[in-house]
């Protein structure tokens, strides 16, 4: 048994990547890479669920919730994520439920979202 350092930490190769097949937007092999998100990046997810209204109170807001975390979690041959701005999240947001169902699905299993996690963000 070994105790970690504060090196050991930070060097840790601790996200995952997953290939996920969308022939619908392409062919048979055509496909997007969800990687797991760090835990800056599930807090950014989560408070974008939330906004203010009029009066400064939080209320959740659910308006493209799959594609807001499926666009925090695709990304491209580079590496970073590929659908950057509300307006990409906006226009992934118009395509196909299923497709993005899917990849949604791949998201949550990859970051560990549980259903309950995801009532519990709904408030349900």
């Amino acid at each position: 048994m070994a105790h970690l350092n504060l090196e050991d930490i930070l060097n840790a190769k601790d996200t995952d990547e997953q290939k996920v097949f969308i022939p619908e937007w392409g062919n048979e092999e055509s496909f997007v890479i969800v990687r797991s998100m760090t835990a800056e990046a599930r807090d950014a997810y989560e408070q974008s669920l939330f906004s203010t209204n009029s009066e400064g109170d939080f209320e959740r807001n659910l308006d493209n919730a799959r594609a807001k975390l499926v666009s925090a979690c695709v990304i491209g041959p580079d590496g970073s994520r590929m659908f950057k701005t509300d307006a990409h999240v906006k226009a992934l947001g118009s395509k196909s439920a299923a497709v993005v169902d899917r990849i949604f699905s791949a998201c949550q299993r990859i970051n560990a979202i549980s259903e309950k996690d995801v009532e519990e963000l709904a408030g349900n």
